[in-house]
């Protein structure tokens, strides 16, 4: 095809489109930095199981099963059905917010922050201000679980390309393949790769930002995250009020 005969290249997005981007950008990234926290506070304070990442728990539990690890059954076993059961809520209660609630996302994000606030409330009535890991408690790491099952229907229901927020395997791969030039570059790349960046390096900072609040005790640790999706979901109102925010991204 010749020069003359080459389609135009698609115009470039108005600029508040650009900042709603962005915006959705920012705002998944400082999700997944907090998922990424909260796997860190479950593994280290809370008895080696993580809360966030399924196949890890899948993983334990199979090693537990064949009797290797130093993990019990019954941890990553709760953990996986406390993610699972937090999924199924998810899928059933949101879909109604998503038709009849403007607010649907930062509906969804307030119920996580109040389920990791119990969860935190929880640790220290029960246990005080120090660490779980001597002494694991299964009611913690089953609410923990639900909250990121809840967390993992709202990132899907979101669909913000490339930031599922509680994983990380696909973006790196999907950021791999566009380094290398294996993928054909399209329009969405430019928007595409800092999100794919934002959510492998915001797993790495989440899971750093866990470590460096672990020693705050397991109940302060979570309070202090609950405490963040908490701002993020009332940010979400103000921005959607406003009309600041996409709306794919809150319904």
């Amino acid at each position: 095809m010749s020069e003359e005969s080459a389609p135009p290249p698609p115009p470039p997005p108005p600029p508040s489109a650009e900042r709603r981007e962005r915006q959705r950008t920012v705002v998944m990234a400082t999700l997944t930095v907090l998922a990424g926290a909260a796997d860190a506070v479950s593994f280290l304070t809370m008895g080696h199981v993580f809360t966030a990442l399924a196949t890890g728990n899948v993983l334990f539990l199979s090693f537990a099963v064949a009797g290797e690890g130093q993990v019990s059954v019954a941890r990553p076993a709760i953990a996986l059905a406390a993610f699972v059961l937090g999924a199924l809520a998810g899928a059933l209660t949101t879909k109604g917010l998503v038709a009849h609630h403007r607010h649907w996302f930062a509906a969804a994000l307030a119920v996580e922050g109040v389920l990791l606030a119990l969860a935190g409330a929880t640790a220290l009535w029960r246990h005080g201000s120090g660490s779980l890991a001597e002494d694991p408690d299964n009611l913690v790491i089953a609410i923990v679980g639900f909250a990121m099952g809840l967390r993992a229907d709202t990132a899907l229901r979101a669909a913000v390309p490339g930031m599922p927020t509680l994983l990380v395997q696909v973006s790196l791969v999907r950021l791999i393949h566009g380094l290398s030039g294996a993928v054909p570059a399209t329009p969405e790349r430019h928007t595409m790769r800092p999100r794919l960046v934002a959510t492998v390096g915001g797993i790495f900072v989440g899971g750093a930002l866990g470590t460096l609040i672990t020693p705050w005790g397991t109940g302060r640790a979570l309070l202090a995250i609950a405490a963040a999706v908490l701002i993020i979901a009332a940010l979400n109102v103000l921005l959607v009020r406003y009309h600041r925010l996409a709306p794919e991204l809150i319904g």
